[in-house]
């Protein structure tokens, strides 16, 4: 390396050391580096330490390592140090880390094969990329292409995409990407779909030409340039197709893993078809020339599925079904001629078996007889002078001869096919430019090399000395364009190489010469090129080993090719025989496949196969008749070198764009890098020697802005100047002290190698400083308030403890003097205790002694009280005794009487008992009869009264008796000696006495029992209850808990319901903007059908007449607004003159394309009449909803007129009482003045009195209002006598006092009926608060009543519900409870219906009482209040009045197209927009409509909305680019659309007319139809200004959003590569943000200006912030130099200012800030910390509105822009995919920019009544007439 940068080489410097397995290996300096040290110390990034020897001859030190902030850099030529390893390490970073698989590298775009499928090829990629400058993106295969188109259409230059590469790096999908750009972006120029033949050329061009390799799964086996052409407009009219060198001995031969060509496989796959089965194929296996390779199978890959793929293309293309089954027959006999075999006759002959199944099959297939095909197999002809003779052939030579047959007839096929492929790409409209791809192999070398490696190699020589010029070329053009004094740059030039191949005497030349000798082989032909070039060439060696190969030096490498097959393989030849054999076929197609052998072939139609014709001014040589014999002899080496030097004059002709294909390893696994593999294929494509070109001079080039920016903070303030170049130039001088190492262009910048790093250092360093001294300053800071803090604490603890030492202090001395004072206590309680205890043992004593004393005492009075009691207890015995004697005599008498009765009772009881038990048992656990149990409780209770009762009645009549039998006792003892003297009749009667005793006492035991069992039952039946009223209160509690979850429950199915209901209303949402979507979709497809056909009517019309000179870029389609009702257009004469031209070019028009355009508008025209009825329906439905509101609405406005009536009554009434009021009093006051009868104090008197007073007040305040009225109207007096001074001059005094008493008398008679008023808006207010008190009343009564009804309903229900089972009765509550909540809401639902009716009706009336009032304060300001009689009297003329304007203007028919024409085409919307109301174009058309209808002339309607709508879209097609245009007409088409509704009669659009509007309804004809045609023509306008919108607004968005610093200083400058330098479109000025709220303030102004709904204006809004966000978001994913952390700021500093342009306009609700939503959440994304899984969780649930793959695309493009930033880490984001894996979202990785909402236009009623609208004569409509 030079030793210019030996400063560089410090202690922690990074650099490149080589190694054997990595390639090159980062090492880091642990010692600084002085001039002569052999050695560095180095070491490794895995700590090991290394002693690095430098050369000793050389001493060149290792390569630099650039800084980690160059790293990943988007073009190579941004690296500061241009090197092998810089290269190798850049591209290794962005494709395993940041997954990026391209990178420039100055002009050439690196591509490396993922090996996996990556979403970035779709249409919004392809999208993103059009129109953008190539180094203002990403690096992409569209790029490139994009470039391409552009320059063609910019320098009208042909231009050329090379893609070049090793097999298996993607040469072939780059190419089809690019072309696949092309058909995207430019379109076709007619219905024939040229761009989808172009693509489907692909899939016949893989399946015929595509093979499985051991590098690559579909590994083009041959070369191929396809020239896509396009007319002036730059729309692809056609394609051609030329191949190079087509492997045909893959047909006979595979190697190990490898396959055939894809299309036999295919073909064996589908041999089950039933077209299929007379080919007799079966599986690949089964065919010798699809089984060599023994791996017959592509993972992932489905033959039969290729295989309809392929014929879909072959259709496609023009291939009828009979040609393919001819193509595929040929293929299967190719398959079975492979299988054919041959035996040995003898040593020298050979034969085939008689009856040879698949010779059989071969020879039926092609059509040509067995005989003659078995016989040549085995045979040839030889031709002398004389004779000629046919020689049998060995085996092996027969095998030769077979196989060479195979690959001959597949190389016809495959010509043939190209050729078909040409002619139907091939165009009859005239090719202006192409843009040419060429998909060719790149440099190859195996481990035998043959001769077709020899020519591929051949061809990379050329391509990459044309290589190597163009890139010098632009280099030159760059210096000098920046007027860089140009030094000459040394470069690899490989013309030797080039020279020693096809040179006179060169290799081809004498292996031609070779092939032309009779004896001619591969032995001599070296032999010969060992004489001829060992010695003279340097670049021709000679193995030692062999003398049957040879070693050329390459630009790439040394490749050693082997001699053996050169010869065959160039002659290339065919047994004659087997070809006249197959030319006598049968088989049409075979014979036209060998029809022109006898032709002379082009240069470029050999076995390369060519196609087409070459639109260049570089012609292939006309070949001669004579010489077609000669042609067809031509070697395949000679045929190549011509094909390949057409090739070169064709790239040189073009400008060429260079891809180049890397493989990153031989293992097909997806993102992983071999560098050994990778540094093989960047020598070898010459990438590396681009990068060694710019290197040697001056890679490293800024502009001085960038560099100003960049490096600001190594300049100091007095180095700055206004001039950037004079600052730049000044600072440089003093950084950089050698001035070689820069030079100062016009515009830019230009640096030696490492000038940067240089720079980068310094600019590092100086940070670092400040770094340190801020984090000095910050420390000292810190450090200084930790000593405050620590001094502060100090004092604190100081304060503390001393204050702790006075307070143990304190406490010390507080305890010895409560230590005193306990003893003191203690002492005195002691001595206290002893008085006591003695004091007490005293008074014990004598308590005792006392107590003893009175217990002696006690005693003695006891014995003798008891002595007392004994005497009267026994003397009372021996009465009682007696007395008992007689007492049971007694009752004996009265049990044996009353035994009978209580027997009676005791069987009713025992009756009753087993009545109760039963009962009992029946009503045990029935919870259902509580009641009837306590009622039969209570009548239980009751009997026991009764026989309570019963027995005190029985006590009664005992104690009777026990009297009765006293006296008969008493009677008895008289009779006692009567009863001795019959003392047998006593015992009897004694013994009855004992019987009815024992009887008597049964009785009581039972009675007793009774008791018993009564007070039993009793607790019974108490523990019963008991019972029954717990189980109540749980069942209370039950019920409440079942309220409680009932109301929970039915509180969650509320929400729940409500959740449902508003998902379901949002799904409705959906699903109705959706079909709007699609009708509006359709509506744009169906214009973009007519504007196709008007183009193809002005192509034809442009065809007859002379084209114009001239071409510009444009869109594929233009503005051509047709309608698609089929209409009786009204400028039928206008146009008569052009329709005779029409009707004769009609005979020029395609039927054909006519009949497709016909069916595919009539399909169209289904569809939309589907979606209309869809679209009808769900409107119907809201119009369901919406009468039902309707109905409400009138209900209640109706029951509002009848209170207003009402009321009205009531006013009236109470006016005439207060008439009659006032006329009582009258005729009271003038009773009292003439009787004067009224004394003071009487009632009549007190009630005039207070009458009075109050009317006496009223006047005082009246006649304050009218005096202040008075200085009003004196103040207007005097003003108009000060103009007519003169004519009052002579009587002033008496006209003022005349004036004064006509005031008075005013005044009097107005405060009179002011004070009526007044009374009257009393009385009125006093009846209407009596009203609505009582309403009140009504209204509370009522709902006390319904409280009380609800509370009576409860109770039925709880009743029920306790007769029901626990579950039925949980159900009931619910579904009672259910019924309950939806009643309320149903009722709150009306209720707050009715609140909105009534303030929507208040407004209303608030708005037309304000109206009134500004109407009658207008007319009286108008009023001159001091007009007299006496005042002179003017002559003034009296103008006849007009009749009533009934809003209608009459037109005679023959002024429709003079109305059409100054009402729409000729208007010029700004002067209409400033001058006039909003939509009178609109006003004035309706109401010429409104006349026609009041005449009722059908044809007149129709014609006049016929002749708008055409006029409409035609000057939409004329100015549909001009916003202003555009938004004019869209809000007067929506206008007239309203006006149409609102004037229809429907209801629905008549609620809110007024009487007049309503009067002035149409009446005879329904326009419905006609209002769906205008809305479509609304749609139609609206899409065309978001169009409009949309162009204005692109160019904007992303300078103004991402590019411009809105904030200055934030965001950094990084070095840029050679394609931000090289942009291929100039600088059209810079946008910032304040251009683009400039653009929304103007677009917002002009629809305000116009008058365009509010409604509308906020869809329009959301549509372009949709816009704004969607662009932005896209452009930030698609370039790695935006997604930076100030760029983060910046972006959200953008947003925010919109979001305030939002609130100035009162537009925050419209939905705009939520489009800006995925942006937003971008911005955040770009600046919060992404380190820990922490910050994983919070970006999954910040970024919602992104999609997974672009918050991973934000993440993988993260570029710090500074040092200190980090870059993310390959973890962090394998695990924000981990955490999102699980989200259901679209894979699209870009917003959809064409998306645009569905428009809706909310009916919008007019308040203008039509008979006010004033015509300005400025619009030339004088002819309309006003009616």
């Amino acid at each position: 390396m030079n030793q210019e940068l030996d400063f560089m080489f410090v202690k922690y410097a990074r650099v490149w050391i080589p190694d054997v397995e990595e390639v090159w290996k980062s090492a880091e300096l642990t010692k600084d580096y002085r001039h002569g040290d052999g050695v560095l110390q180095l070491q490794l990034e895995d700590g090991k330490e290394l002693e690095y020897k430098l050369d000793p001859k050389t001493n060149n030190l290792p390569h630099l390592r650039n800084p980690d902030i160059l790293v990943g850099e988007n073009d190579l030529t941004a690296l500061s140090y241009l090197h092998e390893p810089a290269v190798l390490h850049n591209l290794k970073v962005r494709f395993t880390d940041s997954k990026l698989i391209y990178t420039y590298c100055g002009i050439v775009l690196v591509a490396i094969n993922p090996y996996e499928t990556l979403p970035i090829y779709g249409t919004d990629i392809i999208y993103a990329y059009s129109g953008q400058n190539m180094g203002d993106m990403d690096p992409h295969i569209f790029a490139v292409a994009e470039e391409a188109y552009k320059q063609m259409a910019r320098d009208e230059r042909n231009q050329s995409i090379i893609v070049s590469g090793e097999s298996g790096a993607g040469k072939t999908v780059s190419a089809k990407y690019a072309m696949r750009y092309f058909a995207t972006v430019s379109g076709s120029a007619s219905e024939a779909n040229v761009e989808e033949k172009v693509l489907a050329s692909n899939p016949i061009m893989e399946s015929i030409g595509n093979a499985k390799t051991t590098r690559n799964d579909n590994s083009s086996r041959f070369g191929k340039y396809i020239e896509i052409g396009f007319d002036k407009k730059y729309r692809i009219i056609g394609a051609n197709m030329r191949t190079y060198l087509l492997e045909k001995s893959r047909v006979v031969f595979q190697a190990d893993e490898e396959r055939n060509y894809h299309i036999f496989y295919q073909l064996c796959a589908s041999a089950h078809l039933p077209e299929f089965k007379a080919l007799k194929l079966g599986k690949a296996g089964e065919f010798h020339y699809t089984k060599q390779g023994k791996n017959p199978v592509i993972d992932g890959v489905d033959d039969a599925k290729e295989m309809s793929t392929t014929r879909n293309a072959f259709t496609l293309l023009g291939v009828n079904e009979s040609y393919q089954l001819g193509l595929f027959q040929i293929l299967a006999s190719i398959l079975h001629l492979g299988n054919v075999e041959v035996k040995d006759r003898d040593s020298d002959s050979s034969i085939i078996p008689p009856n040879n199944g698949h010779l059989s099959v071969f020879c039926e297939l092609m059509g040509v007889t067995y005989q003659d095909m078995s016989h040549w197999l085995c045979h040839k002809k030889l031709k002398t002078a004389t004779e000629t003779y046919i020689k049998p052939v060995p085996k092996l030579q027969a095998i030769n001869a077979r196989d060479a047959l195979a690959k001959h007839i597949y190389a016809k096929l495959f010509n043939w096919i190209v050729d078909h492929v040409n002619k139907a790409l091939h165009s009859t409209v005239k090719q202006h430019s192409f843009i040419g791809v060429l998909d060719i192999y790149g440099f190859e070398t195996f481990e035998i090399n043959s001769f077709e490696q020899f020519c591929i190699n051949y061809a990379n020589e050329k391509l990459q000395q044309q290589f190597n010029m163009h890139v010098f070329k632009l280099e030159q053009e760059e210096y000098m364009k920046e007027q860089i004094p140009w030094t000459l740059i040394d470069f690899y030039d490989n013309q030797p190489c080039i020279n020693l191949i096809e040179a006179k005497m060169g290799i081809l030349d004498l292996l031609d010469e070779e092939c032309k000798m009779p004896k001619g082989s591969d032995d001599s032909w070296a032999q010969k090129l060992y004489n001829t070039h060992l010695k003279t060439c340097a670049l021709f060696e000679k193995p030692r080993m062999s003398n049957k190969a040879f070693i050329i030096q390459h630009f790439a490498d040394k490749v050693e090719y082997q001699c053996d097959g050169f010869l065959e393989k160039n002659k290339d030849t065919v047994n004659e025989e087997q070809i006249h054999v197959l030319k006598a076929s049968k088989f049409d197609l075979l014979v036209e496949l060998f029809r022109d052998e006898e032709k002379a072939t082009s240069p470029t139609g050999a076995a390369p196969a060519t196609g087409g014709r070459t639109r260049l001014s570089v012609k292939p040589d006309k070949n001669k008749a004579g010489q077609a014999s000669k042609e067809h002899k031509k070697t395949v080496g000679l045929q190549f070198r011509n094909s390949l030097q057409l090739l070169m004059e064709t790239l040189n002709a073009t400008t060429p764009h260079y891809v180049r294909c890397i493989k990153p390893n031989d293992y097909k696994y997806a993102f992983t890098f071999d560098p050994k593999r990778a540094v093989q294929q960047l020598r070898a494509c010459g990438v590396l020697e681009t990068i060694r070109i710019s290197a040697a001079g001056f890679p490293s080039r800024w502009t001085y802005q960038e560099f100003f920016s960049r490096y600001r903070v190594l300049m100091k303030q007095k180095d700055v100047l206004t001039d950037r170049k004079m600052t730049c130039k000044n600072v440089l001088e003093k950084l950089v002290q050698d001035p070689d190492k820069y030079q100062f262009g016009k515009t830019k910048i230009f640096f030696r190698a490492g000038q940067v790093a240089y720079l980068e250092k310094l600019r590092a360093d100086k940070l670092r400083a400040a770094c340190i001294r801020i984090q000095k300053t910050i420390r000292c800071w810190l450090a200084r308030k930790k000593y405050l803090r620590m001094k502060h604490a100090a004092t604190t603890i100081q304060r503390y403890v001393r204050g702790y030492q006075a307070r143990c202090l304190a406490k010390f001395l507080r305890r010895t003097r409560a230590a005193i004072i306990i003893q003191k206590y203690q002492r005195m309680y002691v001595q206290r205790t002893c008085y006591k205890r003695k004091q007490a043992a005293a008074l014990a004593m004598q308590c005792i002694l006392r107590a003893y004393m009175a217990r002696q005492l006690y005693k003695s009075l006891l014995r003798e009280h008891k002595a007392i009691i004994i005497q009267k207890m026994v003397r009372g015995w021996l009465a009682r005794q007696w007395f008992k004697r007689s007492l049971r005599a007694i009752v004996y008498l009265q049990c044996c009487i009353r035994r009978m009765r209580a027997k009676r009772e005791l069987k009713k009881l025992k009756i009753e008992a087993r009545s109760v038990e039963h009962f009992k048992k029946l009503n045990i656990g029935m919870e259902n009869k509580i009641m009837q149990l306590q009622r039969r409780i209570d009548e239980q209770n009751k009997e026991n009264r009764g026989l309570s009762e019963r027995l005190n009645s029985l006590e009664v009549s005992h104690a009777a008796e026990s009297e009765r039998l006293r006296v008969e006792l008493t009677r008895l003892r008289g009779a006692e000696e009567d009863a001795k003297n019959n003392a047998n009749k006593v015992t009897s009667l004694l013994e009855e006495v004992e019987r009815l005793r024992k009887d008597l006492q049964n009785t009581q035991k039972e009675k007793k029992a009774i008791e018993d069992w009564a007070r039993t039952y009793q607790d019974e039946m108490e523990q019963m209850i008991s019972e029954l009223k717990e189980q109540n209160h749980l069942l209370k509690n039950e019920k409440n808990d079942l309220n409680r979850l009932i109301q929970e429950q039915s509180q969650q199915w509320k929400e729940k319901m409500q959740r449902a209901l508003k998902e379901e209303t949002e799904q409705l949402e959906n699903d109705l903007n959706e079909e709007r979507s699609r009708y509006q979709n359709l509506l744009t497809e169906h214009l973009r059908l007519e504007e196709k056909y008007d183009d193809l009517k002005e192509e034809i019309t442009l065809a007859v007449n002379i084209p114009k000179p001239g071409h510009r870029r444009t869109d594929s389609t233009h503005s051509s607004n047709e309608s698609e009702c089929t209409y009786n257009s009204e400028f039928a004469e206008s146009e008569d003159g052009t329709r005779g031209g029409e009707d004769a070019i009609k005979g020029i028009l395609d039927m054909s394309l006519f009949l497709k355009l016909q069916k595919r508008v009539s399909e169209l025209e289904q569809e939309k009449q589907s979606l209309q009825n869809e679209l009808d329906r769900r409107e119907e439905q809201f119009q369901r909803a919406r009468a039902r509101d309707d109905e409400e609405h009138k209900k209640a406005r109706s029951a509002e007129l009848e209170y207003e009536s009402l009321k009205r009554q009531e006013l009236e009434s109470e006016n005439k009482k207060l008439k009659h009021d006032l006329n009582e009093m009258r005729q009271s006051l003038r009773g009292s003045a003439e009787a004067s009868s009224a004394a003071p104090g009487s009632p009549a008197y007190t009630v005039l009195l207070d009458q009075l007073n109050a009317s006496n007040e009223e006047l005082e305040v009246r006649k304050e209002e009218v005096l202040i009225l008075r200085s009003q109207l004196v103040s207007q007096k005097e003003a108009m006598q000060h103009k007519d001074e003169k004519e009052t001059m002579t009587e002033p005094l008496p006209y003022i006092e005349d004036v004064q008493k006509l005031t008075d008398a005013k005044e009097i008679s107005q405060a009179y009926m002011g004070l009526k008023d007044t009374n009257r808006l009393l009385e009125s207010q006093l009846q209407a608060q009596r009203r609505s008190h009582e309403n009140e009343v009504e209204v509370l009564r009522g709902e006390l009543q319904s409280v009380k009804e609800e509370n009576n309903r409860q109770q039925q229900l709880l009743a029920q519900n306790l007769q029901l089972p626990p579950e039925a009765r949980i159900e009931a509550s619910l579904q009672h409870e259910i019924t309950r909540l939806t009643n309320e809401n149903l009722d709150l639902m009306e209720q707050l219906e009715k609140q909105d009716k009534t303030v929507r009706k208040l407004k209303k009336q608030l708005k037309v009482f304000a109206k009134k009032i500004n109407d009658l304060e207008g007319g009286q300001m108008d009023v001159s209040p001091g007009q007299t009689t006496d005042e002179p009297v003017h002559p003034v003329n009296i103008p006849r009045r007009e009749k009533d304007f009934q809003g209608m203007l009459e037109y005679k028919k023959e002024d429709e197209l003079k109305l059409v024409k100054n009402l729409i085409l000729e208007l010029k919307p700004r002067g209409v927009a400033v001058n006039l109301i909003p939509g009178l174009p609109a006003y004035i058309l309706f109401m010429c409509l409104r006349h026609a209808d009041y005449i009722n002339d059908d044809q007149k309607v129709r014609s006049l909305l016929t002749s708008v709508i055409n006029s409409i879209k035609k000057i939409l097609k004329k100015r549909g680019d001009d916003f202003e245009t555009v938004s004019f007409w869209l809000s007067n088409t929506c206008r007239f659309l309203h006006c149409l509704k609102q004037y229809s009669g429907d209801e629905q659009f008549m609620k809110h007319n007024t009487t007049k509007q309503n009067d002035h309804c149409l009446s005879n004809f329904d326009l419905a139809e006609y209002r769906q045609v205008l809305s479509d023509l609304a749609i139609q306008i609206y899409q065309q200004l978001i169009k409009c919108m949309e162009n204005i607004l692109q160019p904007m968005i992303v300078s103004g959003m991402l590019e411009h610093e809105t904030i200055q200083g934030v965001s950094g400058v990084k070095p840029t590569g050679l394609r931000k330098r090289t942009s291929s479109i100039a600088d059209e000025g810079t946008y910032t943000l304040d251009s683009i709220i400039r653009q929304l303030n103007s677009f917002h102004s002009i629809m305000c200006q116009h008058g365009t709904d509010p409604e509308l204006i906020k869809q329009v809004v959301k549509q372009q912030f949709y816009i704004i966000g969607a662009v932005t978001l896209n452009n930030l994913l698609l370039r790695k130099d935006m997604c930076s952390w100030s760029k983060g700021m910046q972006i959200r500093y953008n947003v925010s200012q919109l979001e305030e342009w939002l609130r100035d306009k009162n537009l925050m609700t419209c939905g705009a800030k939520e489009t800006l939503e995925p942006l937003i959440q971008a911005a955040q994304l770009l600046q919060v910390k992404k380190k820990t899984d922490e910050d994983a969780e919070a970006i999954c649930s910040m970024c919602n509105s992104l999609s997974t793959a672009q918050i991973v695309k934000v993440l993988n493009l993260y570029t710090p822009v500074n040092a200190f930033e980090e870059r993310v880490s390959v973890l962090f984001i394998r695990t924000i995919q981990t955490r999102l894996r699980d989200r259901k979202e679209s894979p699209q990785l870009l917003m959809d920019t064409k998306l645009i909402y569905p428009v809706t236009f909310p009916f919008n009623p007019s308040s203008l009544a039509l008979e006010t609208i004033q015509i300005p004569s400025s619009l030339n409509v004088g002819f309309l007439t006003r009616v």
